[in-house]
């Protein structure tokens, strides 16, 4: 009997060695990293996924707040993590050569980078949510409305008649052909480095912040289509008449590899992403950008009162 005993002592304790733990604790599901962008909605969304997945008996890593789209890109495609919200619309700086106009149809759009991805990459597109949370550039309200700025083609007039603009955004504003270099050549004009702040991360609330108080001289700022701060920090976005930003829906993005093993991951995300529409991010982004709540508090929030978990 001791012997015995011991033998099955032994087997449970490699078995917590090698699986942590046979059956005790759960369903043993994952663990799955979850990352996102250096940014309120990233991070919003990450948790998002987080808790949902927590809510189906998976365990969870934090690496939400990972990096700005090129690291988070590249950690995703190499496994350093497993899953992350992602927005179509990158899918033009993704895939070089394909057609512009395709990235301007949401529905298009989401095909043809998810079908791209997955050829490619191993990388599965999951149901995206219908709010377009694209690049724009925004004016403090005195300077749109003393020049009569509605549209990004009478900045460019404004520019060209030497208007004083000063710009708060990311490095990745600035570099990515998807977001400044579209603007500018969309509508004829080019911002020189003094007329430009730069800011480390990609987080839009601090550019607004910039923007909103004047520093250095700043009264524009880069901003996303489903940012809350905006109407309260006295900002307006100028409208894209020519269609130079691509439609930008957040979608979870999952290496294919970890959607195989756990397929049922896109039945628990889709319904909530499908009822995050443009109004109700732009509220939940506000209560963190300015609100100051914790992304993880207003996320469990609004999966709890709106019956996604418990």
């Amino acid at each position: 009997m001791r012997r015995g005993a011991g033998i099955l002592v032994t087997s449970l304790l490699i078995c917590t060695l090698l699986v942590g733990g046979c059956t005790a604790g759960g369903d043993g599901k994952g663990p799955i990293e979850v990352g996102s962008k250096i940014d309120t909605e990233g991070a919003l969304l990450a948790h998002t996924i987080m808790l949902l997945l927590e809510d189906n008996g998976f365990d969870v890593i934090d690496k939400s707040e990972f990096g700005p789209t090129q690291i988070v890109r590249n950690a995703i495609i190499s496994g350093e993590i497993d899953i992350y919200p992602e927005y179509t619309g990158n899918g033009a700086f993704f895939f070089d050569g394909t057609d512009p106009d395709v990235w301007k149809d949401a529905g298009r759009g989401y095909e043809t980078v998810r079908q791209l991805d997955l050829e490619q990459n191993d990388i599965v597109w999951l149901t995206p949510a219908p709010a377009n949370n694209t690049w724009a550039i925004s004016v403090v309200a005195a300077l749109s409305e003393d020049e009569g700025l509605r549209t990004l083609d009478d900045l460019s007039s404004y520019l060209a008649d030497g208007g004083f603009f000063k710009l708060a955004c990311s490095e990745e504003f600035v570099t990515s052909p998807a977001a400044l270099p579209a603007f500018q050549e969309a509508y004829d004009f080019e911002l020189t480095d003094s007329q430009l702040l730069v800011l480390a991360g990609g987080n839009t609330a601090q550019t607004q912040q910039a923007a909103a108080q004047g520093i250095d001289g700043v009264n524009a700022a880069m901003a996303y289509g489903t940012d809350g701060s905006l109407a309260a920090l006295g900002l307006t976005i100028l409208d894209d008449p020519r269609g130079a930003q691509p439609v930008y829906e957040p979608a979870p993005t999952i290496r294919r590899s970890v959607y195989e093993q756990y397929p049922e991951i896109g039945d628990i995300l889709s319904p909530v992403f499908q009822s995050l529409t443009l109004e109700t991010l732009q509220t939940l982004n506000a209560r963190i950008a300015l609100g100051g709540e914790q992304a993880s508090h207003v996320a469990r929030d609004y999966l709890t009162s709106n019956g996604f978990i418990e």
